[in-house]
């Protein structure tokens, strides 16, 4: 299979109303998934345009790690995406760290083959770049859109090589919310940290994920043996002092500071790699504008805390494909955010609580003690569980 290639020949054409019926702006996996099941329902893919900032070469080599659920599996498969080099979650442990209650959730339960999957962003990257039915498609990379501006019958955009790309619609695809809103935002600063590492355990458990929650926030820990001698992708939520502290710490001291955090269950940390940070927030615009619409991190950047963000946009890009394959108008992206709303207010909602109320509280707070009974009650009731499962693996779509 061959990489997206370049097709920009009519960009500028006068004798073409538009050069695009659809400008995705964002090659990542959620503007490429959308690009690609676009094609699949019938839209022409030399009529897709696909922006980017970035060589696909550079994309490739991101190292982050990516939570995929059962349903966004799925979502690949129906574009001849997976298999793909993943690891497979079997099971989700969660917990609160030194108090009662915890809920395990395991694949069994549901007949499935797993409940998610840990890969990494340049994994994923390449096997939709390679993806065949995108050979077509118009690839503007590395190159940035600098202004746009809609009209009555299409949207300009202006290109950092000086080009102006016109559209019927721009879909805004990229990390970084969209400009355009309809005034109902939500935004949170939830005042922590994340700092992400791959850490190896002295006692690992194959294929079982935990979210554990500390004093400052969620640590969450995701099985991932790919090669690279780690047995897990690391987020970790901290106050912003703390993570000052922790990322000065050499490589020892670190391992010990998380093994004291985590607990016993996995034995002692005993390597990890080099640790980045980010500040953590929730910043939800469900953007629509006539003949632009956002999906993806463009639309919502939700907190880690139960890793839906990536599967929350791939479900973004399956409505809003159905949506375009039979209307490219601004009737579709209307149905399209009217569509969503549900999916997104009950995803951003869900993982909002765990992290403010629940994972920022000082220790012996109330809602600590709520969290462990809650925990309890979702491991008993089966019901509850089954919610909670049906909505991380597969959202609403």
């Amino acid at each position: 299979m061959s990489d997206l290639v370049n097709n920009t020949s009519n960009i500028g054409n006068p004798h073409h109303q538009t050069d695009a019926d659809i400008a995705i702006c964002g090659a990542g996996p959620v503007g490429l998934s959308l690009a690609a099941l676009l094609v699949k329902r019938g839209v022409a893919a030399e009529r897709i345009a696909l922006i980017d900032g970035k060589t696909v070469e550079l994309a490739r080599q991101d190292p982050r790690s990516l939570a995929l659920s059962y349903g966004s599996r799925q979502i690949l498969q129906e574009i001849q995406a997976w298999p793909i080099a993943a690891t497979a979650i079997h099971e989700i442990h969660v917990s609160r760290r030194g108090h009662f209650g915890r809920t395990l959730i395991e694949r069994q339960e549901f007949r499935l083959p797993a409940l998610g999957y840990v890969t990494r962003y340049g994994t994923l990257v390449t096997a939709l770049a390679a993806l065949p039915t995108l050979a077509d498609v118009q690839l503007l990379r590395p190159v940035q859109v600098t202004s746009s501006s809609e009209h009555d019958d299409h949207v300009a955009l202006q290109l950092s090589d000086g080009r102006t790309l016109r559209s019927k619609l721009l879909v805004q695809a990229e990390g970084g919310l969209f400009g355009a809103q309809d005034g109902k935002s939500l935004q949170r600063d939830y005042q922590q940290i994340g700092i992400v590492a791959h850490v190896q355990a002295g006692a690992p458990v194959a294929h079982r994920a935990f979210e554990r929650f500390t004093d400052e926030g969620p640590l969450a820990l995701l099985p991932q043996d790919d090669g690279h001698g780690n047995n897990y992708a690391l987020v970790w939520c901290v106050r912003p002092e703390s993570a000052t502290r922790l990322l000065a710490l050499d490589d020892a001291a670190f391992l010990a500071a998380l093994t004291q955090a985590f607990g016993g269950r996995l034995g002692r940390f005993i390597k990890t790699s080099k640790r980045n940070s980010f500040p953590l927030g929730l910043n939800a615009r469900p953007a629509a504008s006539p003949r632009a619409v956002a999906i993806g991190n463009a639309a919502q950047t939700l907190h880690p805390v139960a890793g839906q963000g990536l599967n929350l946009g791939l479900r973004d890009a399956v409505i809003l494909a159905r949506l375009l394959a039979t209307d490219i108008s601004p009737d579709a992206l209307l149905q399209f955010v009217a569509g969503r709303r549900a999916d997104r207010s009950i995803t951003i909602h869900l993982t909002d609580v765990m992290a403010r109320i629940f994972a920022s509280a000082p220790d012996g707070a109330m809602s600590q003690t709520l969290l462990g009974l809650s925990l309890g009650l979702v491991d008993v009731v089966k019901p509850a569980r089954h919610l909670l499962a049906q909505q991380m693996m597969f959202g609403q779509r």
